[in-house]
C-alpha cells in the first residue's frame, strides 16, 4: 500500500519536521553544541519512520517535490538579492582563492574514493561515483553520470550515486557543526559585530531571534522581486538552452537577484535586507527538510555499507581540509570558521546544506556577513565548472 502525500501535505509535514527537529535538537546536548541543523534532525528522524513504516507495517509513503524545487529558487533568489556590488569587490579574493581551493579538493576528493574503489577489487569509475560526482555534485550530478558509466559497461552506477548524494547531504549537515565549534572555541573567535561594540561571545543569544518590525508593503514588494527573480531566470534558462547551454535554474535565478538588487540601489530604492532575510531563512529550512525526510532508506539499505566506509573516509579528509587550508588561508578569523563549516557542507552534500551549516552556527554566536556571500557563490558558480573539469580530466587519464 502507498499513502500519496500532496504538495500541500509534504509542506505541512516539513513544518511539523521542523518543530519536532528543533525540540529534539534543543533536548539532545550534543546535538545543540554541535549546531546540528534542526532540518538535518528532524528530516532524518522522518526518514528513519517512513523506512519503518515500509518495513514493518508494509506501507510506502511518496512525496510530490515539487513544492521543494521552488523553494530552492526562491532561497538562491534571496542570496542574489543580498549581493551588493560592494560586498562582492571585498570578497573578491575570498572568493578567487576558494575557487583554486575547490580545484584542489575535487582532486583529492576523487583521488580518495578511487583509491577505495581499487582497494576494494572495484573499477576506478566507482570511486568517481563515491568521489566528487555524488557528493560535490550532488543528486543532479549523479544521475548524468552515472548514465554515461553505466553506458561504459558498469552496472549499478546510477543508484549507487543517488545512494551517495543522499547519504551525503546528511553527513555534510553533520560535520559543518562541528567543525565551527571547534575552531571558535579553540581560537577564541568573535564576529565582527561582537569585536565592535566589545560584546564577549558568551553574551551572544544563543536561541532568542533577532525581531524586526515589517510592513506588508514591504513583504510584498520583496515577493515581487522574487517572482522577478525565478520567472526571469526560467525564462532566461529556456532561452539558453535553445542554444545548446544548460544551466542549473538557481543560478539563472540567483544572477537575477543580483542584476535587480544592484539596480535597485543604483536607483537608491534598496531590496529590504530583513525581508529578504527573512524568506531567505523560511525556505532554507522547508527545502533541506523536505529533501531529508524523502529520503527512502528501504532503497539504499542494500549498499549502505559500502557508502557508509567511503561516506567516513570523504567525511574525515573534508573535515581535515576545512580546518587546516579553508579556515587558515581565508585568515583563521571567525569569518574564516563560518566559511569552513559551510564549506564542508557543500563539499559533501550540496549548497543548501552548507548554508544551513552557517545558519546554525551563526544563529548561536553571531553573523558572517562574508561567509553568507562566498560559500553560496562557490556552491552556485564555481563548484559545479571546476567539478565538470576535474569530472572529465578523471575519466580522459583513466580511461
Amino acid at each position: 500500500m502507498t499513502i500519496e502525500l500532496s504538495s500541500l501535505q509534504v509542506l505541512v509535514l516539513a513544518i511539523v519536521v521542523l518543530w519536532v527537529g528543533e525540540r529534539v535538537t534543543q533536548a539532545v546536548g550534543v546535538l545543540r553544541r554541535f549546531s546540528i541543523p534542526v532540518a538535518v534532525t528532524g528530516g532524518v528522524l522522518c526518514s528513519v519512520l517512513v523506512a519503518a513504516l515500509a518495513i514493518f507495517a508494509d506501507l510506502r509513503v511518496s512525496f510530490d517535490l515539487s513544492i521543494r524545487d521552488n523553494l530552492l529558487l526562491v532561497f538562491f533568489s534571496t542570496i542574489g538579492l543580498s549581493a551588493k556590488l560592494r560586498t562582492l569587490r571585498e570578497g573578491g579574493r575570498i572568493l578567487a582563492l576558494l575557487g583554486v581551493l575547490t580545484l584542489v579538493f575535487l582532486i583529492i576528493q576523487n583521488a580518495v574514493g578511487i583509491g577505495l574503489a581499487t582497494l576494494n577489487g572495484q573499477d576506478w569509475a566507482y570511486g568517481l561515483i563515491g568521489g566528487s560526482i555524488s557528493l560535490a555534485g550532488g543528486h543532479g550530478t549523479a544521475i548524468s553520470w552515472g548514465a554515461i558509466v553505466e553506458d561504459a559497461g558498469l552496472t549499478g552506477a546510477t543508484s549507487l550515486g543517488m545512494a551517495f548524494a543522499t547519504f551525503g547531504l546528511i553527513t555534510g549537515g553533520l560535520v559543518g557543526g562541528p567543525i565551527a565549534n571547534w575552531l571558535i572555541r579553540r581560537h577564541g573567535l568573535r564576529t565582527r559585530g561582537a569585536e565592535a561594540t566589545g560584546t564577549p561571545e558568551a553574551s551572544l543569544p544563543d536561541t532568542e531571534e533577532q525581531r524586526v518590525s515589517l510592513t506588508s508593503t514591504q513583504v510584498i514588494r520583496t515577493i515581487l522581486f522574487l517572482a522577478i527573480c525565478v520567472g526571469s531566470g526560467d525564462a532566461l534558462n529556456r532561452l539558453l538552452m535553445d542554444r545548446g547551454v544548460v544551466l542549473p535554474g538557481f543560478l539563472t535565478a540567483m544572477g537575477i537577484g543580483i542584476l535587480l538588487t544592484n539596480l535597485a540601489d543604483a536607483r537608491r530604492q534598496a531590496v529590504d535586507a530583513n525581508v529578504v532575510n527573512l524568506l531567505g531563512n523560511v525556505c532554507l529550512p522547508l527545502f533541506l527538510a523536505m529533501s531529508l525526510m524523502s529520503m527512502q532508506l528501504t532503497d539504499l539499505s542494500g549498499s549502505f555499507g559500502a557508502v557508509a566506509i567511503v561516506l567516513a573516509a570523504q567525511a574525515l579528509v573534508a573535515s581535515l581540509f576545512a580546518i587546516h587550508v579553508v579556515f587558515r588561508l581565508c585568515g583563521k578569523d571567525y569569518d574564516a570558521a563560518i566559511i569552513a563549516a559551510g564549506y564542508a557542507g557543500l563539499t559533501l552534500g550540496a549548497t543548501p546544506v552548507g548554508v544551513a551549516n552557517m545558519n546554525a552556527v551563526t544563529s548561536r554566536f553571531g553573523p558572517s556577513a562574508k561567509a553568507f556571500l562566498v560559500v553560496p557563490l562557490v556552491g552556485a558558480f564555481l563548484l559545479d565548472i571546476v567539478n565538470a573539469f576535474v569530472i572529465q580530466y578523471y575519466f580522459k587519464i583513466l580511461g
